[in-house]
């Protein structure tokens, strides 16, 4: 098992360095930096705005592979550049994502977790009632978009607020200014932060209870009719023991490898649900960094996001290994 897991984290690295590297080139030749300075009025003199990307490394009258080395000199030393205006992107980027963080992690726990267990009752219930429910549930919400869907949210959330005539549900922002302040000191201002975060962490959810549900209802389906399940049942295990202790076991096991492969759509629902709420995370700096032909603040965090990418390969290649013995003692490496 170490052994397979260290020739696994010597790959993921590799293809963190090649993905990472990339990411920045395709920025570097597509972006241009050099617009933000054309629009000013008045225009700054045409040394200055040389001098001035040439000291940001965002010069695009440098040599693509001159630029390349100095971000690449400056990321083995955990420095990716600054922004076009100047300011460090390091330390905005991990201020940002705390700020992701906060929202992709609840929405993406609660929903993976209700999605495999829904999943695999709706597969037990086949063609009950509670089975269609949750299959037309889930279908529905895999035909809406993340962003049409944060929409919807607020309006129900709004039309909420109006019948109760209460602020009951909050979603600009992470906080309102001054909640820590009122009669309920820091316990308002926590519970603030709750409601600010209930409907974007409902959103990630929801996506990510489509994706689970309907793939863990197909692995389940597959393991019912399966002889260890009947020869299980055959030796005195009651049905639902037999599916919990050997079918659910065995259908978990794909899904290892799915959760590495939905953690992308993941990022990418984060980045538009974010911008639906204003939520000033990984994703919006990421979206108006590109608007802005800001190279440095792309590659960063394109290198984030492959780093978390190929992080949750290996979560993925643990959780393999500790649901599937064969990998523990090398039969399946």
């Amino acid at each position: 098992m170490a052994a397979f897991l260290l020739r696994r984290l010597v790959n993921y690295t590799a293809l963190v360095v090649l993905a990472a590297s990339l990411a920045y080139l395709l920025a570097a030749a597509a972006l241009k930096p050099r617009a933000n300075f054309e629009d000013r009025a008045p225009r700054p003199p045409e040394a200055v705005v040389e001098a001035q990307l040439t000291r940001l490394n965002l010069n695009d009258r440098t040599p693509l592979a001159d630029r390349y080395r100095t971000w690449a000199g400056g990321v083995l030393h955990g420095d990716f550049g600054r922004t076009w205006q100047g300011e460090p992107v390091t330390a905005e980027l991990w201020r940002r994502l705390g700020v992701s963080l906060r929202l992709l992690l609840a929405g993406a726990v609660l929903g993976s977790a209700f999605g495999i267990l829904l999943g695999a009752y709706a597969a037990i219930a086949r063609g009950r009632a509670a089975d269609r429910l949750i299959t037309v549930g889930s279908s529905l919400l895999l035909a809406v978009p993340v962003f049409v869907l944060a929409v919807l949210l607020q309006i129900v959330a709004g039309k909420a607020n109006d019948a109760t005539g209460l602020r009951v549900f909050e979603w600009v922002g992470e906080s309102t200014p001054g909640a820590s302040d009122g009669p309920f000191g820091p316990l308002g201002g926590l519970g603030d932060r709750f409601r600010h975060l209930l409907l974007p962490t409902v959103t990630i959810a929801l996506a990510q209870f489509a994706l689970y549900s309907r793939y863990q209802r197909s692995m389940m389906l597959d393991v019912l009719q399966a002889d260890f399940v009947r020869t299980a049942r055959a030796k005195g295990l009651r049905r639902r023991a037999a599916l919990l202790r050997h079918g659910l076991r065995t259908a978990l096991i794909p899904m290892t490898t799915y959760f590495a492969y939905t953690f992308g759509l993941l990022l990418l629902g984060g980045v538009f649900t974010e911008k639906a709420f204003g939520r000033h995370g990984v994703g919006e700096w990421l979206v108006d960094s590109i608007s802005r032909g800001d190279v440095n603040v792309v590659a960063a965090v394109n290198c984030l996001a492959a780093c978390g990418v190929l992080l949750a390969g290996l979560v993925s290649d643990v959780l393999y290994g500790v649901l599937d013995p064969r990998v523990r003692t090398g039969a399946a490496v």
